[in-house]
């Protein structure tokens, strides 16, 4: 049986009560997902918010497995202070880390099939020493290494920023001939190994208003962008653009590619969650582990309230658990 990871996230945050909502969805028909966290204050959480879910400690990943339709099964992470719902705990951080630390161990034993995690905030891991400047890459470098790339994934549309959490007058200097290339090279190959398409089409945006009308609203397309797609053109790939950001994300658009890169984080992410904010998943690509989280944040404003909608974290688990099954017949074949 397939069983996934869960992380605990930030506990004042929305994780544990979304968790508990995926365990009451998917307890009969999975994925199977072992949580990462304190069974305590999961149980808890169940009681405060009134569902039915018993949050059972278990010892091993296949004591998960046998437990998961009768039981939240939980691998015990213990908390060192209780939490309050919306005010985030320094003291927390050593077991956020510590969960992250323990899923990716498990999946590079080959114990779990891939890790979901639950929203985390970067300011309370900082505090607890956390050694990168993000999340993602440090998960690389936990993961044995890969050319980590985040993907945003719904039914509707597959969004890649080129560049990230950065300012956005940092992007022109950040972005590069040779980054749009590594980007786009590990994104055809998850596409072919990690979603089953055999040709993967990628569209590239623009960085400027109308894809710089041939340079006269900024020269970025023809001097960056233009020899990156003949680049990976030329590695074999089907790669059109750059196109203009502002007619790429309309319906016929989006029957003409599988993902778009895109030059900058917004550029990326307002027109997946926009057109599917819930079903929208963080999937991280060109890792040696399977690794996907929901779209969203921590959500303090609403923790604890039981208002927080666990779409996004259902559909983290079954991509990854897809994920997963395909990167096995691929190692069978």
């Amino acid at each position: 049986m397939t069983v996934l990871a869960l992380t605990m996230g930030d506990p004042a945050g929305i994780g544990g009560e979304i968790a508990l909502a995926a365990w009451q969805a998917l307890r009969d028909q999975g994925p199977t997902f072992v949580a990462i966290d304190d069974p305590a204050r999961l149980a808890a959480l169940a009681g405060a918010l009134g569902r039915n879910v018993p949050a059972r400690a278990v010892a091993s990943v296949a004591e998960a497995a046998a437990l998961f339709q009768r039981a939240l099964p939980v691998l015990p992470t213990p908390l060192p202070t209780p939490v309050r719902p919306g005010h985030p705990d320094p003291a927390h951080g050593p077991a956020i880390l510590g969960a992250i630390r323990r899923a990716v161990a498990l999946a590079r034993a080959g114990d779990v099939a891939g890790i979901v995690t639950n929203p985390i905030a970067k300011t309370t891991l900082f505090d607890a020493g956390l050694p990168h400047a993000g999340h993602t890459s440090w998960l690389a470098e936990l993961a044995g290494g890969g050319e980590p790339v985040m993907m945003l994934a719904s039914p509707r549309l597959r969004v890649v920023p080129v560049t990230v959490h950065i300012p956005l007058a940092a992007v022109p200097r950040a972005l590069t001939t040779e980054r749009i290339i590594t980007v786009g090279r590990v994104v055809a190959a998850a596409l072919a190994t990690d979603f089953g398409l055999a040709r993967p089409r990628l569209a590239v945006a623009g960085l400027n208003p109308h894809a710089g009308e041939g340079g006269t609203i900024g020269d970025e397309e023809e001097r960056v962008i233009r020899p990156a797609i003949a680049t990976l053109r030329g590695m074999g790939l089907e790669v059109s653009g750059p196109h203009a950001a502002d007619s790429l994300f309309h319906d016929r658009a989006r029957q003409g590619f599988d993902a778009a890169l895109c030059m900058y984080h917004d550029q990326a992410l307002i027109p997946v969650k926009t057109l599917d904010f819930s079903g929208t998943v963080n999937v991280t690509l060109g890792l040696p582990i399977v690794r996907t989280s929901p779209d969203h944040g921590t959500a303090y404003d609403i923790a604890g309230q039981g208002k927080a909608d666990p779409s996004s974290l259902i559909a983290a688990l079954r991509l990854a658990a897809e994920i997963a099954a395909r990167r096995r017949l691929a190692r069978a074949a």
